[in-house]
Parts: structure tokens; C-alpha cells; sequence
């Protein structure tokens, strides 16, 4: 059999692999971690026709295109798709035909990872360097003893997800490894989704109508259920005593439909088992004709199989055969055989039949039974699976609570502080500092360790993207942290601690995976304001929630008809990592203090979407208009939610170099967003087209609508807050003055991105700043200012 040496230096893949099998490396500039795509070998307009056809509605349908697509673009003989799920491997289409009987074989755990591992960088395989289990399972479904294949493995981006690998065949290729490995993974960087999605729909789809069938005949059913083999012997025992039968035998219709598995039961623990096909012999003309038969002398009838009796040595002499029907029709027979006392009477056929009814819903309810309870294990696998790749060790959470390190970076607490010169590894200490510093865990006797969990796992949760990443939640958290600190906010009535600890858990989760009244209850409002600031943008994707209802991606399918589709998956997440073991921290609370942090939570979170922002402020307008009241639970919904926004915007707080570093990676995201939407054929809002967007017009518009209207409410409650303003204003007058600098780089043929990058652009800006003559002298030494506080936090 021939073998493929494999390459010394494997091409990248094109598909990203997920999470949990890429090593992330943070020194990697953010630039280049956001390259768009090429394709090497494909066709773009071929390949753009191909995923347009993937409209059926069925995974095989599906597969049959994929196979003819690649066939004709690695000129092979022939294609095929091996899925791997967490428990099994199976083929259901060859080329362009559906199997009659799917193949499918065990795949022990041990393998699967294995080739997780082995396959972090795809390469192409032959049929002899694969697993034992793999190659018989091709031979199987080829019917061949030799021929030449090439598989590429294919990993799935999610480990919730049903199948775990896609390992793509090619029968005899006429390309090259090298073309072929390039090919597919071009062609299922596109069409993967689609597949998974299907798969994933026909495995719920499965799963529901199982269910259904299990609630339509659970009230009959008492015990045995978990075992079928126990079920079957308990009804044929109550069968054969119903009609004095010595015998009762079950036949069953494989999956096939083609054969009758018989079950043997003599009333014994011994049970034998035997197959036939479906048209032969007595039972098998009850199951194809659904007609009870009552035979008085075996063997004188011509549909006897005798084959039965050989195997078994028992000897036949009258038969009462009926059929064993579901909503679906005949399932199966059951025959009892030799009445103790003469022949079955019309009395015993109606009583068969009678009991048949019960027979049926019985077997089919074990079998839904069974497979509901694989489908759970295989759902309970795939969020182990999930939770892994997150999962936080004791020795890392001992660690943190044991840290020796002097976190005591000074001007912590001053409103200029920007956290974004925290080295990354200290980050989760100082955000437990500021608990602590708001002394928030003495206050509900909070335990340390499950605390420190939370914050690893929230950590953990947020995706490696240019700016909803885990150092924006640090930097939305700071800020939460810093005012309620600096403007007394607990201690003059104005939040309570459990609103105050609410905030920083919204904070810090609000990006992941990018979500009159007495003393007492004051106190439990405080909490829920800082578990809202920790999980705000847990899971973050790095696109806009229109974006995610452009696409139709699952997240808008969950979502979007309650609408803040991201912010609703960040508080989904969020409270996921609360409800995990050893992380619910909130624990302290009693029920109701709990119930109403997780409303807060929901509130603060949902109040980081832009759209509900712009809804804000002009009721905060009216309500300041009349008068702020403490004690008002609108007012204070409604100052929650502002914290929350203007946490959320805290970059711009801190001067324009740091906004001036921001804005590059809020762009980087939105560029790569533009990116994909053009690739999909669809045209990207200008902010963002790399190719039309005009930053400092852009970020002009931004402070102008968003962070200046949201900071003047918070002037107006809190005057300290004023300086925020100024600040914002001297940003926006650096981005107005770097407008000149930016057009003379666009005339050079500089792109947005590379103009920020530049390390030139601050001097270019101050030089701009000293010649403008429309400038207050109030601004211009804002601006200078501006300019270099980062830099002096930083010294």
C-alpha cells in the first residue's frame, strides 16, 4: 500500500483553529493576528458558486455536494466524509450515494484526542498512516482491499458542538498532497458552518421527536425502562401468562428495515438472540402485512421457518403471531407459541391485540429512553469538553490567594490611572483589590477562594481579540471601581453595596466570549453593580450585534428577538461561570438579595448596548430636569445603567494618547468585521470599510454622540466628574487637529491603521495643536497635556 511522507514544514491552515488548540501568543502584534484571508488555490468564484448550492436541508444532501466539488477540483476518483463524534466514527455518503446502512464504528476517547492533539496543524495522511479503527472503517464503506487515500482532518471551532472531527477522503487524487490540503481547507473554511449546522439540527431534530414519544406513552410505563432487555422479558412474561402460552418471542425491525432480530425468551434467564430477514416465515409476513395470524399446526403451514426452532431446539406446535405497532406503523412481532391447553381462541387474539397497544409504547419508550439518555451523555461530554479548554485548577486559584507581589502601582485610585499598564498577569490581583478596597467581602462575608475562581474563570472566558478582550473589562472595572470610590457614592446614599458589587461583576463580565426602602435593603443593592461591570463582554466575538443578525449566527438565533444579541450572550455566560462549581460567590446572599442582583446583572449588562445607551440619556435629562431622588428605584435603574456606560467608554477618560491606542484596536476589530462582510458579498457600514472609513471624523462623531452626552449626566450628578469632560474635549480637539495629518498620509497611500501606527502621529498632532489659532489656551494645554499623561503614568 503506498504512504505519503509528511512535509517537513506544513502549510498554516486557512481555518482557525479554536480556542482550545491554539497556543495564544500575546506578543504577536494584533495586526497580523487579524490578516484577512487568502486563498491560495481555489477558484474565489467557483468557490463562491459552491457555498451559494448549500441550501439543502440534510446532511447527506450536503455531503454529496461537498464530494462532487472536491472531486472535481483535486481531480480525484472519488470523496468521502468520515464525522467524528465524541463517542463514534461514521460514513453515510460515497461520492454521490447515499448508504443504505450507515457505517459507523467506537472511536475510543483516548484517539479522538489524540488526533485533537496530532492535528493542531492540519496536514494530509494516507490510508496507512491512519488509525486501525479509521482505515477498516474506509474499507468498509469502499468496498476495496487497496487503493489510495488522502484524508485531511478537519477540526471543529466549538467543543459544545456535536461532532468533534471531520476527517475529509480523497480516493486515488490526481493533485498533489500539498494542493489537496490547501484545497479542502479553503473549501471547508466556508462551507464548515453550513455542515455543522445541519448535522446539529438533525441531532436536535432527533432528539425532539424522541422526547415527544417518550411524554405520549410515559404515564404508562413504571419501572424497567432504563433497560431494554429487562423491559422485553418483563412483557413477554406477562404475555405468555395472559394466554397460557409456554413461549413468547419478540421480533424486532433492525434499522435497516431488512431483517427481524428475534428475542428469545422461555420464561428463563437464558435469552438467545437470532436475525432473519424480514419477508421470510410467519413473523415476518405479520410485520410486512401488519395482519395477526393464529396458526394451529406449525409445521403444516408454508410460512414456517424452521430456522428458528434449529437454532433454538425448541419445538413448535400452534402459533398466536400479531404485529407491534408506534404512531409510525409495524416495529416489530411477537409470537407466542404452544397454548398449554389446546389451540388460541379468537379471546386470546383479541387480548394479543389488546396488549400489543401496550407492548408497543412500552419498547418504544425504553428505546427514546436510551437514546435520550446518550444524547444527554453526549451533550454532558461536549460541555466537559468545553469547560476544559476554561477550566481552573486549585493550584492556580491557591496561588493567587497565597500571591506574595506588592500590587501598589501608585495613583491607583486617581481618575487619570489608565489599568492598561498593569502587566497582564497581575490584572486578576488588583481586580480582587478592588473587592477588597471597597470592602465589599468583609460586608457579605463573601468567601476569598470561590471569588478568586469567578475572576480566573471570567478571565479565562474572554476571547483573544483586538479590544473586548480581558483587558478592557479590567479597564471598564477600574473605572466602575474608581468613582464609586472617589465620589463617595456608597457612603452618600446614592448606590448601596450589593448594587456596587453588581456593578463590578457587570464589569467585568460584560464582554465575554465577545452580556423609599430601608438601610437593609441599600445594603444588598450595592453587590450587584460590580458582578455586572466583571461580566459586561464576557465572550465577546469582536462584532457588532448587527452584524451577528446579518450573518444568522447562532448567537442571533438565540437572541435577536429580544434584541442586544451579544449583550445577552455576555449575560449568559456570565452567569454560566456563576452557576459553575466552586464559583458562585453570591452564595452569601440570602434568596432575595440574590434575586436582585441577577436583575441588576441583566440590566447593567444590557445597558452596554449602544441602543439602549442612546435611550438613556434622555431620560436621565428629564429626571435630573425635576430632580434626582435617592430612594426612587427608577433613578436609580437608571444611574446603574449610566455607571455602566460610562465604564464602558473609560478609555476615553484618560487622555488622547491612550484613546489615540485604543482607537486602533477598536478599528482593528471593525476593519476585520468589514473584511468578512465584504467576503460574504455584503456591503460594510463605511466605519467599517478600511478602505472609507475616516478616523478622526469618525471618533469626532463618537465622542460627540456618545461619551461627552453620557459624562455631562455624570457632571451634572456628581460635579468631580467634570474633569472627565474636559478631558474628552481636548481629545476630541487632537482628533479635530489630526485631521490634517491624516489627509496628508491618505495622499501618500497610507491606510488608517498604519497611519495611528505611526510613531510619528503624536508629534505630527502637537505640531498641529501649537499652530491652531482657534484653540482656548484652557485647551491647548489640555491637549499637551493629554498627550503625555500616559506616558508619565507609565514612567
Amino acid at each position: 500500500m503506498p504512504t505519503y511522507n509528511l512535509p517537513k514544514k506544513p502549510k498554516q491552515c486557512l481555518m482557525n483553529p479554536p480556542p482550545y488548540c491554539r497556543t495564544t501568543n500575546r506578543m504577536v502584534s494584533l495586526e497580523k493576528s487579524h490578516a484577512p484571508v487568502k486563498l491560495e488555490v481555489s477558484d474565489p468564484s467557483k468557490l463562491l458558486f459552491f457555498v451559494e448550492s448549500l441550501k439543502d436541508n440534510n446532511s447527506s444532501s450536503l455531503e454529496k455536494r461537498i464530494n462532487k466539488y472536491l472531486v472535481r477540483e483535486t481531480e480525484s476518483q472519488l470523496s468521502f466524509l468520515i464525522t467524528i463524534t465524541n463517542e463514534e466514527a461514521y460514513i453515510q455518503v460515497v461520492g454521490s450515494k447515499k448508504l443504505d446502512l450507515v457505517k459507523r464504528t467506537k472511536v475510543p476517547q483516548n484517539i479522538i484526542d489524540y488526533m485533537h492533539e496530532q492535528y493542531k496543524i492540519p496536514k494530509c495522511t494516507t490510508l496507512g498512516d491512519l488509525d486501525p479503527v479509521f482505515e477498516e472503517l474506509m474499507r468498509n464503506a469502499l468496498e476495496k482491499k487497496s487503493c489510495h487515500v488522502v484524508t485531511v482532518p478537519i477540526l471543529t471551532p466549538d467543543t459544545s458542538l456535536y461532532v468533534s472531527l471531520i476527517l475529509v477522503c480523497m480516493v486515488n487524487p490526481k493533485k498533489s498532497n500539498e494542493f489537496i490540503e490547501q484545497m479542502v481547507n479553503e473549501t471547508f473554511r466556508f462551507c464548515l458552518t453550513v455542515l455543522l449546522n445541519t448535522i446539529t439540527s438533525e441531532e436536535e431534530t432527533k432528539t425532539k421527536t424522541e422526547s415527544q414519544s417518550l411524554l405520549r406513552i410515559a404515564r404508562k410505563l413504571f419501572s424497567h425502562l432504563g433497560d431494554l432487555t429487562d423491559l422485553l422479558k418483563e412483557i413477554m412474561s406477562e404475555a405468555r401468562n395472559m394466554v397460557d402460552a409456554e413461549r413468547c418471542s419478540l421480533f424486532l425491525a433492525d434499522e435497516t428495515n431488512e431483517n427481524l432480530v428475534a428475542r428469545v425468551f422461555d420464561g428463563s434467564t437464558d435469552v438467545k438472540e437470532v436475525k432473519f430477514p424480514i419477508n421470510s416465515g410467519i413473523a415476518g409476513h405479520v410485520a410486512t402485512t401488519g395482519k395477526i395470524l393464529n396458526i394451529k399446526n406449525a409445521y403444516d403451514h408454508p410460512l414456517f421457518y424452521k430456522g428458528i426452532d434449529e437454532r433454538t431446539g425448541f419445538k413448535t406446535r400452534n402459533i398466536l403471531c400479531f404485529p407491534i405497532r408506534d404512531d409510525s406503523g409495524v416495529i416489530g412481532v411477537a409470537q407466542l407459541c404452544n397454548k398449554k391447553a389446546g389451540d388460541f381462541t379468537a379471546e386470546d387474539e383479541e387480548s394479543a391485540l389488546a396488549f400489543s397497544i401496550y407492548c408497543g409504547l412500552s419498547i418504544m419508550h425504553s428505546l427514546v429512553y436510551k437514546r435520550t439518555a446518550e444524547a444527554q451523555m453526549r451533550t454532558q461530554l461536549s460541555n466537559e469538553l468545553m469547560m476544559y479548554h476554561m477550566k481552573v485548577d486549585d493550584e492556580t486559584v491557591k496561588r493567587m490567594l497565597n500571591c506574595k507581589t506588592q500590587h501598589n502601582i501608585p495613583d491607583f485610585d486617581n481618575h487619570r490611572f489608565s489599568p492598561r499598564i498593569i502587566p497582564y498577569e497581575e490584572t486578576t490581583c488588583y481586580v480582587l483589590q478592588m473587592f477588597e478596597r471597597l470592602k465589599l467581602i468583609a460586608k457579605f462575608d463573601i468567601k476569598k477562594e470561590t471569588l478568586v475562581r469567578f475572576i480566573l474563570y471570567i478571565q479565562k472566558g474572554y476571547r483573544d481579540t483586538a479590544y473586548h478582550n480581558w483587558m478592557h473589562a479590567v479597564v471598564v472595572t477600574h473605572f466602575c471601581y474608581i468613582i464609586i470610590q472617589n465620589f463617595k457614592m456608597i457612603e452618600h446614599g446614592y448606590i448601596s453595596p450589593l448594587e456596587a458589587l453588581a456593578l463590578l461583576t457587570s464589569c467585568l463580565g460584560h464582554d465575554i466570549d465577545h452580556r423609599g426602602t430601608t438601610n437593609a435593603f441599600q445594603v444588598k443593592e450595592a453587590l450587584a453593580l460590580l458582578t455586572s461591570c466583571l461580566g459586561h463582554d464576557i465572550d465577546h466575538r469582536g462584532t457588532t450585534n448587527a452584524f451577528q443578525v446579518k450573518v444568522g449566527s447562532t448567537l442571533a438565533s438565540l437572541y435577536s428577538s429580544d434584541g442586544s444579541v451579544m449583550e445577552r450572550h455576555h449575560l449568559s455566560q456570565t452567569l454560566c461561570i456563576l452557576n459553575t462549581s466552586k464559583c458562585n460567590f453570591l452564595d452569601c446572599l440570602d434568596n432575595q438579595s440574590f434575586k436582585r442582583v441577577l436583575d441588576m446583572l441583566r440590566d447593567c449588562i444590557l445597558a452596554t448596548d449602544l441602543a439602549n445607551h442612546f435611550k438613556l440619556i434622555p431620560r436621565m435629562d428629564e429626571i435630573l430636569a425635576r430632580g434626582y431622588v435617592k430612594s426612587n428605584l427608577e433613578h436609580k435603574k437608571l444611574l446603574l445603567s449610566l455607571i455602566m456606560t460610562c465604564s464602558d467608554l473609560a478609555d476615553q477618560t484618560k487622555g488622547f494618547k491612550v484613546a489615540q491606542h485604543v482607537a486602533q484596536m477598536v478599528y482593528e476589530e471593525f476593519f476585520t468585521q468589514g473584511d468578512i462582510e465584504k467576503g460574504m458579498g455584503k456591503q460594510p457600514l463605511p466605519m467599517m470599510d478600511r478602505d472609507k472609513a475616516s478616523i478622526p471624523d469618525l471618533q469626532i462623531e463618537f465622542l460627540d454622540s456618545v461619551c461627552l452626552p453620557a459624562y455631562r449626566i455624570l457632571a451634572r450628578l456628581f460635579p468631580a466628574a467634570e474633569q472627565y469632560v474636559d478631558i474628552i474635549e481636548s481629545t476630541r480637539e487632537c482628533w479635530e487637529a489630526s485631521k490634517p495629518v491624516f489627509s496628508k498620509h491618505y495622499d501618500d497611500g497610507e491606510g488608517s491603521l498604519q497611519i495611528l501606527q505611526n510613531e510619528m502621529l503624536e508629534d505630527e498632532i502637537k505640531g498641529e495643536i501649537s499652530s491652531a489659532t482657534n484653540l482656548t489656551e484652557k485647551n491647548y494645554k489640555c491637549c499637551i497635556y493629554n498627550m503625555n499623561c500616559y506616558k508619565a503614568l507609565t514612567t
